[in-house]
């Protein structure tokens, strides 16, 4: 028996990305569902471009929540679950192939996933390469805790692994870094917030600290150069911030008003 698939895209602004992610899954994908959450670029007309492609649009909460969203609107009983800044590597794509022609041996699929950082790979440090859930039978994979840093879970736990590797080029330039990096800690805290999570002084000084020596000797992020120090410094600040985020918040820190507002309240 020979299975069909359909790939689900997650995207938002990815102008720069979605025509090369599309393009890396026409080989195995029997259904392209593309699940975009309120782009304002040129995406959905690049997406349109590429044509045989089907949108489906929804407001952005979390990664976690829209892939949970889009995974039971496939059309196929398996799924192949990619972000717009991944690309299917054609030894992944055959491997893929091969398999569906057959009959699986499990319900869900681990896949290498090599990182990138500014088009350089990072094979160690904090963004290492990594394994990942991506390829599983659709009524038996969601995504579990609906935070943008989640896993697939499935349900039999009949999961093997693949040899195949996904790329995945998660930051182009620091502009596209340092968004990203607002919305991941803003996020954090604001759950650890409403989780009654408190954030401590040796948390605030340490957790920094730490997460570099860490990433930088243990896990070998020197080896990786210039850019493994720059991965190491960032995974550092980003630790830093989430806790930073999280004082922020329980503080309650009014911002400044603007003039014109203290003029309107005046007038009133």
């Amino acid at each position: 028996m020979v299975y069909q698939l359909t790939a689900i895209i997650t995207c938002k602004d990815e102008e720069n990305n979605i025509r090369e992610c599309i393009e890396s899954v026409l080989g195995i994908a029997d259904e392209v569902l593309i699940a975009d959450s309120g782009s304002t670029d040129r995406t959905l007309a690049i997406i349109e471009e590429e044509g045989g492609c089907r949108v489906i649009e929804r407001e952005y909460i979390n990664s976690g929540s829209l892939k949970n969203w889009a995974i039971p609107q496939a059309t196929h009983e398996w799924v192949f679950v990619i972000d717009a800044d991944e690309r299917v590597t054609p030894r992944l794509a055959a491997e893929i192939e091969d398999m569906l022609a057959g009959e699986p041996s499990h319900d869900g699929y681990w896949v290498n996933r090599d990182n990138y950082f500014l088009g350089h790979p990072a094979r160690f440090g904090g963004f290492r390469n990594d394994n990942v859930i991506r390829l599983f039978r659709r009524d038996l994979g969601r995504y579990k805790g609906e935070t943008d840093h989640c896993e697939v879970a499935i349900t039999t736990n009949r999961i093997g692994f693949l040899k195949g590797t996904l790329q995945h080029f998660s930051y182009w330039s620091y502009d596209q870094y340092m968004r990203k990096f607002h919305r991941y800690t803003t996020y954090q805290a604001q759950v650890w917030a409403e989780s009654g999570k408190s954030p401590s002084f040796l948390k605030l000084a340490f957790n920094g600290p730490f997460r570099f020596v860490r990433d930088y000797f243990f896990k070998l992020g020197f080896l990786d150069g210039k850019v493994g120090l720059q991965v190491c410094m960032l995974s550092a600040f980003y630790s830093f911030m989430k806790q930073a985020r999280l004082w922020e918040l329980q503080e309650g820190i009014p911002e400044p008003q603007l003039e014109a507002d203290r003029e309107q309240r005046k007038a009133a």
